[in-house]
């Protein structure tokens, strides 16, 4: 990704407040979908064909892991190990959704599209944080 990409991307050319809308937009979305796997994890899991247990247990580590990002992102200046640790969780919950599609559940047509639609997001987010902490340590 160009410089003049990533500023346009992150409508800063401040790598510090592009990391930090980086980790607001991840806590956003990551909000988001805890909240609808908490509030809706019976009709979900028939669309997604998952179990509706499964939906609850991931909606509320979801929830946790939003707070903490969404913290993170409110400091003034992220510490590099916490979003390195951020990075990491990401690229782990994308391989893991690789593998839970691919391998452990049976889910429906949309549910597959989703996981793999999921993952893929959460790549984006850990590449665009990863892109913007190297450039704040430029």
């Amino acid at each position: 990704m160009s410089a003049t990409q990533f500023a346009a991307l992150a409508r800063t050319t401040e790598p510090r407040t592009a990391l930090r809308r980086f980790l607001v937009l991840d806590a956003l979305v990551t909000g988001a979908n805890a909240v609808a796997y908490l509030a809706a994890s019976g009709p979900l899991g028939r669309l997604l064909g998952v179990g509706s247990g499964l939906l609850l247990e991931l909606g509320l580590v979801l929830a946790v892991y939003a707070a903490a990002v969404g913290l993170l992102a409110s400091r003034a200046e992220p510490s590099t190990w916490a979003v390195r640790a951020v990075i990491e969780t990401n690229l782990a919950w994308t391989l893991l959704s690789f593998a839970a599609v691919a391998l452990w559940l049976s889910p429906s047509t949309a549910g597959a599209v989703w996981g793999v639609l999921q993952a893929l997001t959460v790549a984006g987010f850990a590449a665009l944080q990863y892109a913007a902490l190297r450039a704040r340590e430029a």
